[in-house]
Parts: structure tokens; C-alpha cells; sequence
């Protein structure tokens, strides 16, 4: 990747989530070597609130748990965003988590 900061970074990943499939905080942070910082990329998702280009509704804790759903407007706009997408949640969990999971190590390339 780039010369950037951390922020940055988890942006550019979380950019790369498909329509109709999550990741896990946990995840960008392994694909970034960093993979003691999901926090971190908590952190970065919430600070994105203000860039429609990153789509930090795709981003959810390892369990497929709507942990980050109160930085997100009104009371369900996470979950509204995720069924949008025909993600399917129920008591703020991804229904089928593991079928639309999308693991960056897997799918991408390191940069």
C-alpha cells in the first residue's frame, strides 16, 4: 500500500468490500500486520462517518455483531444499510455470517 497513515490504510481495504459481503474489524487489521489493532480499525471506521466512500457498515466485529452500530445515525441505520445490501440481521447479527464473510487476506493481493 501507499505511503499513508493507519487510517487511511484501513480505508483503502475497507473500500474493497464487495457489495453484499462483511468483514471483520479483526480482519483489515491482520491484512494491515497490525493484528493486535481491530480496535484501531474500530476507531478508523468511526472517524470515516463523514466519507460516503468508505462503507464502514460492511465492517462488523469477528462474530458478525453490529458492535459499531451507535456511531452510525438513528437506531438501526447499520442494519438498514446491511439489508440494503440483502444481508440478512437479526438482533444486530448477521444472519449466515460466515457465507458472506470476505476475509482481505484471502481476496486481495498485498499492495
Amino acid at each position: 500500500m501507499k505511503d499513508v497513515g493507519f487510517f487511511e490504510k484501513v480505508y483503502q481495504v475497507a473500500r474493497q468490500i464487495p457489495f453484499g459481503r462483511v468483514t471483520s474489524y479483526g480482519a483489515i487489521a491482520n491484512y494491515l500486520g497490525m493484528p493486535k489493532s481491530a480496535r484501531m480499525v474500530g476507531w478508523a471506521m468511526n472517524a470515516s462517518k463523514n466519507d460516503d466512500s468508505v462503507p464502514a457498515h460492511r465492517v462488523v466485529n469477528q462474530n458478525g455483531l453490529l458492535t459499531g452500530k451507535h456511531h452510525f445515525e438513528g437506531t438501526n441505520l447499520m442494519a438498514q444499510l446491511l439489508e440494503n445490501e440483502n444481508i440478512k440481521v437479526r438482533n444486530n447479527e448477521i444472519i449466515d455470517f460466515k457465507s458472506i464473510y470476505w476475509n482481505p487476506i484471502e481476496e486481495l493481493i498485498k499492495q
